[in-house]
């Protein structure tokens, strides 16, 4: 994916919806992503896995306990003067076709209910995902809720 300094200041920048990562995790996470691709030199990015990755994060273990195949979105970033020009949806646009193309038909994510993050929870819902769960993480320092969609074509 390239310019891990940049990837690594960005994500921090957002800590509070993501994560704090350090270099040698996110190299660890990029090395078993599903999918890993940014927007321009890196005006966003967005981080995701399968079901067979080795992680540890609550949010996949929760999925990975109650689904057999999906794709995982961990993290997914713009930084703040690129936003509203399209970058996220282009990125979950190219990983649903992806994550399509390896006969997968599922795709979650969360998004922090506490601290809440409004302007996720509207762009997952203009994607279509709906809430299958949610949970007190970190000692109840978080409050999520999971959110699934689905990529078989309704009939």
């Amino acid at each position: 994916m390239g310019d891990e300094a940049a990837l690594l200041a960005l994500n921090n920048d957002h800590a509070v919806e993501l994560s704090w990562l350090d270099a040698p995790r996110l190299r660890n996470l990029l090395g078993q992503a599903f999918y890993a691709r940014r927007a321009g030199t890196v005006a966003a990015f967005l981080i995701a896995f399968d079901q067979n990755a080795d992680y540890d994060s609550p949010n996949y273990l929760w999925f990975r306990e109650r689904y057999p195949r999906f794709v995982y979105v961990d993290r997914i970033v713009v930084a703040p003067a690129m936003r509203k020009r399209g970058l996220a949806n282009r990125l979950y646009d190219d990983l649903f076709r992806n994550a399509a193309a390896t006969g997968h038909d599922l795709v979650v994510c969360e998004v922090n209910s506490d601290p809440p993050n409004p302007a996720s929870d509207a762009f997952h819902a203009a994607l279509g995902f709906a809430e299958v769960g949610h949970a007190e993480i970190h000692g109840g320092a978080k409050t999520v809720r999971y959110l699934a969609r689905s990529l078989v074509p309704a009939l």
